[in-house]
């Protein structure tokens, strides 16, 4: 759910709301709340974590991380399902345990309702493609399905690939990573 507030809340704000539960994020000074997720939601995230830790053994290029803020100014700060990002560019971009800049690869889980896919399809694409995330996955549970986003050379986003059950989700980000899409939706 959004609330448009004139004039737009700051992280200031968003640092005051309650401990209820929910998720709070902010976007271009809009607060958007979702509730906590489901099981099958974050089976999925577990998932999509095992996959990138087997991966990461032999390929220790990075971190895999589940429900970090990322505070990109005073009027938009997320929290992400996951986040990937490398170890160079940690260095670069963690402050105070949070990120202050675009990770590589941000996956969001999409949470049902219109207001909640509204939020990830449109507002967050939109975040994410100004602010650089170089990759964007919108798993769909409903659907189960990937859609792959990129940056494109020009800037912004552009969707590359719509997995379903039976493909592999493979990423220039992470040489040798395989990704096989059933397996994500297992229960």
């Amino acid at each position: 759910m959004a609330a448009y507030t004139e004039p737009p809340l700051t992280i200031a704000d968003l640092e005051a709301t309650p401990d209820d539960g929910s998720r709070y994020e902010l976007i271009e000074g809009e607060i958007f709340v979702s509730t906590s997720p489901t099981f099958f939601h974050q089976s999925i995230l577990t998932n999509i974590v095992a996959g990138f830790l087997d991966y990461l053994r032999d390929h220790p290029i990075g971190k895999i991380v589940p429900g970090i803020g990322i505070i990109f100014d005073d009027f938009n700060g997320v929290i992400p399902d996951l986040v990937f990002v490398t170890n160079e560019r940690k260095k670069q971009i963690v402050a105070n345990g949070r990120l202050k800049a675009a990770p590589e690869i941000v996956i969001e889980i999409l949470s049902p309702g219109t207001l909640n896919e509204r939020r990830d399809r449109h507002h967050k694409r939109k975040l994410y493609s100004v602010r650089g995330v170089h990759e964007y996955w919108m798993v769909d549970p409903e659907t189960r399905s990937v859609e792959l986003l990129r940056k494109r050379t020009e800037g912004g986003l552009e969707l590359v690939a719509n997995l379903q059950c039976g493909d592999e989700l493979t990423s220039p980000l992470l040489p040798e990573f395989r990704l096989s899409i059933e397996p994500l939706f297992a229960e």
